[in-house]
């Protein structure tokens, strides 16, 4: 049960100044030099604990796919069945062991939870560390369950079956490797990882084009990488420079700039680290004016393939904003929206423009994610919770809803080998269940109220506007007027694709001889129809548990020193109305639901009306973005 006091006295803010920021230090010897000394002794357990507590449940999910790849090597080529119901079960696994993982997760909580440590390369301070929060589960979720959707589908596969088989297995280890690394060379390797298997997969059983495509989105994606590789260096010598102590460790680094240690000495470097870390993040999304390596890489990449890089390999750029620029950079970030949002709102209208001329189906689905990830990314640069919460849910919902229609796009393209719209037409007669299917997939991108994509793009604009009308961050509200047009373009290009294919008279040979979906192509589709109206009927599902975790990225993305979240200290919670508040000592792999309020830090301040150069915390009444706690 939840206890709650308000009242400081019973508790008083001398024992908060004591355990952050500036509290007693105790010496203590670490393997990285002067690092624990920098700690409060109330912390220095936790830490202790976390530098070596070896594998869990966390590392199995991550590499339980790796594993069956191995596996599936010892499988002789003259077996593919093997290969392939191998491969199936492994994603089974994989996933009902994500659903564990998940069951054991506290949404009430933004810290990191099921915590593995491990010291990796100690001179350097790099150390094997993972964990889940409120948005990297979802994404771990989203990426077990579409893996099963890929390789189900790549019974179709009948080239090189094991070798498919295993680079799907490992691209699957490295994707999950992104979503729960806490170091970030960890999260480097895994980003960068995940490039290989991909751009087999494209190079060998891609399109006519293949080997132009898997160049190019390895080059792009590679090349954008190399920014943020140099950020993350440049972090952890300025970690040292501020507390003695070299490391890549994410929860450190951003207890750092939590405390305003961090950036004291360099903060004309902040704005340069920022976007060493959006480029990267921008060409992965991907991002108006790097968005060109994307048609190409879906277009020619098999179908599973396209479901993968739409459904997960997308979301690793927007998650890289949630995880790294809104929580380290927080003396930047206001300056750096107008461009993001700016630059967001250009790709949803040139995206639905582009996709609306294109003569194939697939390519058209390919130019809707460049505008559907402009969303997502409108959402989260409003710095709103509104528009956080959508931009992290839409997220997922372009997960399913744009992989379903790659699979769609499949499925019709192994019965007629063409993807053109004018060898279609007429086919709802020929493949009704086909065309229900589509239809409900086509109207949940396009943001029909009762499936998941409204409530995403809703939630996204909603804070756009907030933001725009508050005058925060120098938004104007041309930007999410202009965004919403591009919901009305969505509409245009998505229902004209659905008339050219389903509508009409159906007179060529080849499609009259069109048989609709086996019954294991329906529940295959269907799986994917269920998330649809799951997350448009009842979108709490998926919207509380990273509720916390939310809005903790934006007050250390918003508050002043001294009132930001911080990872490392335990003692800081969001509580149920989103205020930051001090809580009850807690340990970090315990039970972090149930504490004990001790007194507000921060105000949750949802809706703030801020005006463009009138900072909150010099505001003398009214709402603020971060209320000044008394000295």
């Amino acid at each position: 049960m939840l206890m709650v006091r308000r009242s400081m006295q019973a508790y008083g803010p001398t024992r908060m100044a004591a355990s952050y920021p500036g509290a007693p230090m105790a010496p203590c010897k670490s393997p990285f030099g002067r690092g624990l000394e920098a700690l409060p002794e109330n912390l220095l357990e936790s830490v202790r604990v976390m530098e070596s507590t070896g594998f869990g449940l966390v590392s199995l999910v991550t590499f339980l796919p790796l594993i069956g790849a191995l596996l599936l090597m010892l499988v002789p080529d003259a077996f593919p069945k093997v290969a392939k119901y191998g491969a199936f079960g492994i994603t089974l696994l994989t996933f009902g062991l994500s659903v564990v993982l998940y069951l054991q997760f506290q949404g009430g909580s933004y810290h990191f939870q099921l915590v593995e440590s491990m010291p990796w390369i100690k001179s350097l301070g790099i150390s094997y560390k993972v964990g889940i929060d409120g948005i990297s589960v979802w994404l771990i979720l989203l990426t077990t369950f579409l893996m099963i959707i890929g390789v189900w589908f790549s019974f179709y596969v009948d080239k090189r079956v094991k070798t498919y088989m295993v680079m799907m297995l490992i691209l699957e280890t490295a994707m999950l490797g992104v979503f729960v690394s806490l170091d970030m060379i960890l999260f480097y390797t895994f980003f960068e990882a995940s490039l290989i298997p991909m751009y087999f997969l494209i190079n060998i059983w891609g399109g006519e084009r293949r080997s132009y495509a898997a160049i190019k989105f390895f080059l792009y994606t590679f090349s954008g990488s190399i920014f943020m590789l140099i950020g993350m260096i440049a972090m952890a010598l300025l970690h040292r420079e501020a507390t003695g102590t070299l490391t890549f460790d994410l929860i450190a680094i951003q207890d750092s700039v939590a405390s305003g240690n961090f950036w004291k000495n360099a903060l004309q470097l902040q704005p340069l680290l920022f976007w060493a870390f959006a480029i990267a993040f921008m060409v992965k999304c991907p991002m108006f004016p790097f968005h060109t390596w994307l048609p190409d890489a879906h277009v020619e990449a098999p179908t599973a393939g396209s479901i993968i890089l739409a459904g997960v390999l997308l979301k690793m750029g927007t998650y890289g904003f949630l995880r790294f620029c809104l929580p380290l950079f927080p003396d930047t970030i206001r300056n750096q929206v107008p461009i993001i949002v700016g630059l967001a709102v250009i790709g949803i209208i040139y995206g639905a423009l582009v996709a609306a001329v294109q003569p194939d189906v697939k390519k058209l689905v390919a130019y809707s994610s460049v505008a559907h990830m402009g969303f997502v990314m409108l959402g989260i640069f409003s710095l709103t919770h509104s528009g956080l919460m959508g931009g992290a849910f839409q997220q997922l919902n372009h997960g399913i809803s744009t992989g379903a229609l790659f699979l769609l796009i499949g499925l019709i393209y192994e019965r007629r080998h063409t993807r053109l719209f004018k060898d279609f037409g007429g086919l709802k007669a020929q493949m009704p269940i086909y065309a229900t299917l589509f239809l409900i997939i086509m109207l949940s991108s396009v943001g029909l109220p009762g499936t998941n994509g409204f409530i995403g793009e809703f939630l996204a604009l909603l804070g756009s506007f907030e933001a725009a009308y508050a005058g925060a961050f120098g938004l104007h509200w041309i930007f999410p007027a202009v965004a919403g047009v591009g919901v009305i373009l969505a509409a245009v290009y998505l229902l004209v694709m659905f008339m050219k294919m389903f509508y009409g008279p159906n007179t060529n040979p080849d499609n009259l001889r069109l048989r609709d979906l086996k019954t294991w192509e329906v529940v295959m589709t269907g799986l994917l129809v269920v998330f649809v109206f799951w997350g448009g009927l009842y979108p709490n599902t998926f919207l509380k548990p990273m509720e916390a975790s939310i809005g903790a990225v934006r007050m250390m993305a918003l508050n002043p020193v001294g009132e930001r979240p911080s990872y490392q200290n335990l003692e800081m919670e969001i509580d149920a109305k989103g205020n930051l508040v001090q809580v009850t000592e807690r340990r970090r792999n315990g039970d972090l639901e149930t504490f004990e309020v001790v007194r507000e830090i921060s105000p949750a301040n949802l809706h703030f009306p801020l005006r463009d150069g009138e900072p909150a915390e010099a505001r003398a009444d009214g709402p603020r973005t971060a209320s000044r706690l008394p000295r």
